[in-house]
């Protein structure tokens, strides 16, 4: 039986887990990302490697002492380092003295037989096709109803009366959802979770600001790496809505491209109509895309040296401009404080407030 590990993504190795162990692997589990994490990864990684590189391997740096044989892990197209990450890894591992591989999964749309050989790599108890696709169906799901519940948490926290509850309703949601194994039960957990979610005591007349979250997928997806930046701005008021989930990355990788009354490609070709790789022109698409639906304000999220990030925020100030849209972006890395971010989305947020109110405001007349 393998013994494998895969990357901490929010709570999406919950459901890894369960399918690696269905397909007959030993699962270490990644611990959520912390300052040792970020302080092994730092060591060892390229000093200006990007943020993710060095949370990532400091997640290995955690897992492969207790025996991990094989890393499983997500690629990237395009110019962006994110294709490199696996084999940076591995060569920096096997210097230490671990001798692991990485399997990588590429988007399948563009390599559908890797995809297969991959599955196949990860199959030892020699399930048939059709077993496998009913084990990939339930941990499907089961991503699928974190991503719902994260997602109603985004538009509760802002509203709740008592400053904490939906965070410790979600964090029991999602317990619920990971010891649900069956269908049944993982459809059963989740429609518990969600009930359990909208019955946090609200106040539904309270004005909420709306804002959209763009960036690498990485800094986008783990709240570790973000510092909770997401439940910071529902704790001040904000109702966030993040342009990717899990799912929706899979999706849009898999089979088909998220179509709402215009794809984010679309929506970025007057400004970026080039493949920056990583997720830089979605960043931009899905800026106009909130600006369109009558946002308050858009932040970007990115690791420091990003180059897709980098570009697109040179393109972003043009965009706030054109659409009348504040953004603002952070750059992190291990350097980023909690305390330091935190005051400057209070600022922002008190800018968003500010613009809201004068927007409502009935124009005074001037006398001449």
């Amino acid at each position: 039986m393998p013994v494998i590990t895969f990357p901490h993504v929010a709570e999406a190795q919950r459901a890894l887990k369960m399918l690696m162990n269905d397909l007959g692997n030993e699962v270490i589990m990644p611990p959520r990302p912390s300052k040792r994490t970020l302080d092994l990864g730092v060591k060892y990684a390229p000093e200006f490697a990007c943020f993710p590189v060095k949370i990532l391997l400091g997640t290995y740096l955690e897992t492969c002492p207790q025996g991990v044989e094989l890393i499983v892990t997500s690629g990237g197209v395009g110019p962006c380092r994110a294709g490199h990450y696996a084999q940076l890894h591995k060569k920096i591992l096997r210097s230490l003295g671990y001798s692991v591989d990485i399997i990588v999964f590429e988007p399948p749309r563009l390599y559908p037989l890797d995809l297969l050989l991959n599955v196949k790599k990860l199959n030892p108890r020699r399930l048939s096709y059709r077993s496998v696709y009913e084990c990939v169906r339930r941990a499907w799901r089961k991503i699928q109803a974190l991503d719902n519940l994260e997602k109603l948490s985004h538009r509760v926290r802002p509203r709740e009366l008592s400053r904490g509850a939906t965070t410790r309703v979600y964090r029991q949601g999602v317990e619920w959802v990971d010891h649900a194994y069956s269908l049944k039960e993982i459809l059963e957990a989740e429609a518990a979770a969600l009930e359990a979610l909208q019955k946090v005591p609200q106040d539904p007349e309270r004005e909420v600001l709306r804002v959209g979250i763009v960036g690498e997928i990485y800094v986008l997806l783990e709240p570790a790496s973000n510092l909770e930046m997401e439940e910071t701005l529902g704790n001040l008021g904000v109702e966030v809505e993040r342009s990717m989930f899990l799912t929706g990355w899979t999706r849009d990788n898999t089979w088909a491209e998220t179509v709402e009354n215009i794809t984010v490609r679309e929506a970025a070709l007057p400004y970026l109509p080039e493949l920056l790789g990583g997720h830089g022109r979605e960043s931009v698409g899905n800026t106009i895309i909130y600006a369109k639906r009558g946002f308050d304000g858009v932040i970007q999220l990115a690791p420091f040296t990003c180059i897709p990030e980098i570009v697109a925020r040179t393109i972003l100030p043009r965009v706030a401009k054109d659409y009348d849209l504040p953004v603002l972006t952070f750059f992190l890395d291990e350097q980023t404080g909690k305390a330091g971010m935190t005051t400057r989305l209070e600022a922002f947020v008190d800018l968003l407030r500010y613009r809201k109110k004068q927007a409502k405001s009935p124009k005074m007349a001037v006398n001449i």
